[in-house]
């Protein structure tokens, strides 16, 4: 199986009730490692974030110094940014949900519609998927990158092959191994991974060369900040993000790749941004099939499809909750 339907499949195989799941996000905070799945323990204020918006909600607008009992004018609140940096980022915030629009002095102002829930998400899992060890790539790098940094609190390899002790030995040794059939869903724990130090100072490696390795120390705050926005991303990303062709021959997947889409005519998932269209010689237009995939995460997921929003509500002079 190519290493997009195993991906799907794990995804549709771990996600459940307690489980919020994605794929393909940035794991970094200067470098450029790209993480294949996460999945994520909601915390106990997950509700309250669930009630602000069903997508992604902006890092600079959680980090502006405006809250929800005063509004700001925007010159204060992102004084290092251009006059159209500020309008992008307030309209995207304002798209959210999380800003809402005032006038102070007459001038253009904002105010958080409500304080951002810290502790909506608890654990983050990262997980590399390598379907067929006997082509592992840089699989060593990226793992070791993971666990220096220690933006997850464990990080598991995924894998179809059968491991053995030489595999081992070339995966660091906090990284937990799965072996995972994607055909039937099943897991076998073949390690657990050790908890990462996520509230201690990372070293994040940045590039390798031969003989010579750049990187940089990340600071506990740092590295906050990095799961926060990468706990957001998943948030509002999910793991589906194909869309079906519009082909009468790609049809739902069952099993495990449920909702993932199929195509008959080459007998296995397809990723539909690289594989389908009228360049395929199996490609057939026709209505695409009625895949309610919002309502899919929603059922299967603590992920809620477009909130009503939070509204202020005064608790007392100046003052709002």
């Amino acid at each position: 199986m190519r290493e997009y339907a195993f991906e799907l499949a794990l995804c549709g195989a771990i996600e459940d009730e307690e489980t919020l799941v994605a794929r393909q996000l940035g794991a970094h905070v200067q470098g450029r490692r790209i993480i294949d799945v996460v999945a994520i323990e909601p915390g106990p204020a997950v509700d309250r974030r669930a009630a602000i918006t069903d997508g992604t909600i902006p890092s600079a607008a959680i980090e502006a110094p405006v809250g929800p009992g005063t509004a700001r004018a925007l010159r204060d609140v992102f004084p290092d940014r251009r006059p159209e940096q500020r309008g992008r980022l307030v309209e995207r915030a304002v798209q959210a949900g999380f800003f809402e629009r005032e006038r102070v002095g007459g001038d253009p102002a904002v105010r958080q519609v409500c304080r951002y829930p810290e502790r909506w998400f608890d654990r983050l899992l990262g997980i590399e998927n390598k379907p067929d060890l006997d082509r592992p790539g840089d699989l060593q790098g990226q793992l070791q990158t993971d666990v220096s940094l220690g933006i997850f609190d464990a990080v598991v390899l995924a894998t179809a092959s059968h491991v053995t002790g030489a595999h081992r030995n070339r995966i660091p040794e906090e990284v937990g191994i799965w072996q995972f059939d994607p055909e039937s869903g099943e897991r076998d724990i073949l390690r657990d991974p050790t908890s990462l130090a996520t509230d201690r100072t990372g070293i994040e490696i940045l590039d390798r060369m031969p003989g010579q390795t750049d990187i940089r120390t990340v600071s506990p705050s740092e590295k906050a900040r990095a799961r926060r926005r990468l706990a957001e991303r998943a948030y509002g990303k999910g793991w589906r993000t194909f869309d079906y062709p519009g082909c009468t021959r790609c049809v739902p997947g069952d099993g495990p790749t449920e909702t993932a889409p199929y195509c008959e005519w080459a007998g296995r998932i397809v990723d539909p941004a690289s594989e389908c269209g009228p360049d395929c010689r199996g490609y057939e237009s026709g209505e695409c099939p009625p895949v309610d995939l919002t309502a899919r995460r929603a059922n299967a997921s603590p992920w809620r499809p477009d909130p009503e929003g939070r509204t202020r509500r005064q608790a007392g002079l100046d003052r709002y909750e």
